[in-house]
C-alpha cells in the first residue's frame, strides 16, 4: 500500500494561523512570512487534500467543509509535533506504561507480590500487572510477545530473549525432621531407601544434585511428581519423602527445625533468577530499573 503523502509542518501551521483570523495578511505577522508565502503555502495543502480549505473574496476569508474537517486534525499534528520534541529532549517524563511481570506463583507470592510497593515507587509511570505460570510457559509467552518479562531461574538458548541477572538461587536437599531422624541419609548409598519427590519427569530440581560431580552415584528408591515447588515442599513436610527445594523457600523451615539438610557434604549448584524479556524491547530502560530493584530485595 503506497504511503499518503504528508505535509510540512510549516504548512500546518500557516493553515491554522488563518483558519484562526481568517485573515491572510495577520496569519503572516503571526509565523513572520509574507502573505504570498502563506497563501502558497495553504495552496500545497488544498493540492495535497484536493479540495480548497477556504473561500476567499476581497471582503472575507471563510473556511469550506474541507477546511473545517482538515482543523482539528492538524492542529492535533502540530500538537504531536510539539509533545515529540518535548519527550525527545526528556521535558515531559516517562510515558505511562502498563507491565505484566510474569513468575512462578511460588515466587510471586513470596517475592515479587510483596515488593510492588517498591516498584511502584521507583518506577511510578508504570502500571504492574502478575502472571503466573510455570518456566516454560513464562519463557514461551516473552518469546511469542504476549508478554513483556518474567521472572525466574529458567535456562533457553532462544536469542530472541535477553535477561537482567537478579540474585543466585541456592538449592538444598530436605527432608522433614522426624523423617529424617528415622531414615539418616548422610551418604550417596543411603539415598535407596528414600523416595524421590520433583515437580515432573524431568527432575528440574533434583538436577541440581545428580549433575553434580560423582552425583549419577545418588541413586532414589523411586520417584513421585507433585507438579508445581509448592506441593513437594508439601509433600515433604508430611514425611512422604525427600526433595531439593530452593533454599529461599525452605529457609523458614530449617531454621524453625522442620526440615533438615541431608547429605551435608555433597555442594548442590546453583542457578539465577532473572528477568527476562525480548531483544530490542523498547521499555529495556524500564525493565532494567525493575532487575535494580529486585536485585535490593532479599529472596524470601
Amino acid at each position: 500500500m503506497p504511503l499518503t503523502p504528508l505535509p510540512s509542518l510549516d504548512s500546518l501551521r500557516c493553515f491554522v494561523e488563518v483558519a484562526q483570523r481568517l485573515n491572510f495578511r495577520a496569519a503572516a505577522r503571526a509565523v513572520a512570512l509574507t502573505p504570498a508565502a502563506v497563501s502558497t503555502r495553504v495552496k500545497q495543502l488544498e493540492d495535497l487534500v484536493g479540495a480548497p480549505l477556504f473561500e476567499r473574496t476581497t471582503r472575507k476569508v471563510a473556511l469550506t467543509a474541507a477546511g473545517g474537517a482538515f482543523l482539528p486534525a492538524a492542529r492535533e499534528a502540530l500538537a504531536a509535533a510539539e509533545r515529540a520534541v518535548l519527550a525527545g529532549r526528556g521535558e515531559l517524563g516517562p510515558r505511562p506504561q502498563h507491565v505484566t511481570v510474569g513468575t512462578r506463583h511460588e515466587l510471586g507470592m513470596s517475592w515479587v507480590l510483596p515488593a510492588l510497593p517498591a516498584l511502584r515507587e521507583a518506577l511510578p509511570h508504570v502500571t504492574f500487572h502478575l502472571y503466573f505460570g510455570s518456566g516454560a510457559d513464562l519463557l514461551m509467552r516473552v518469546a511469542a510477545g504476549v508478554l513483556p518479562c518474567a521472572i525466574g531461574s529458567m535456562k533457553t538458548a532462544d536469542r530472541r530473549l535477553s535477561s537482567e541477572p537478579l540474585h543466585e538461587e541456592k538449592y538444598v536437599l530436605v527432608a522433614e525432621r522426624e523423617y529424617a531422624r528415622a531414615r539418616p541419609l548422610k551418604t550417596e548409598r543411603d539415598a535407596g531407601r528414600h523416595r524421590l519427590i520433583d515437580a515432573d519427569d524431568s527432575l528440574p530440581l533434583a538436577g541440581y544434585l545428580l549433575e553434580t560431580p560423582g552425583g549419577a552415584q545418588v541413586q532414589f528408591q523411586s520417584l513421585v511428581t507433585m507438579g508445581t515447588i509448592a506441593a513437594v515442599r508439601a509433600l515433604v513436610l508430611q514425611r512422604e519423602g525427600v526433595a531439593v527445594l530452593p533454599r529461599y523457600l525452605v529457609q523458614p523451615d530449617l531454621d524453625r527445625g522442620r526440615l533438615v539438610k541431608l547429605l551435608p557434604r555433597r555442594r548442590l549448584l546453583s542457578d539465577w533468577f532473572r528477568l527476562w524479556f525480548r531483544v530490542g524491547d523498547e521499555r529495556a530502560s524500564s525493565f532494567a530499573a525493575i532487575a535494580e530493584v529486585l536485585r535490593q530485595r532479599p529472596l524470601h
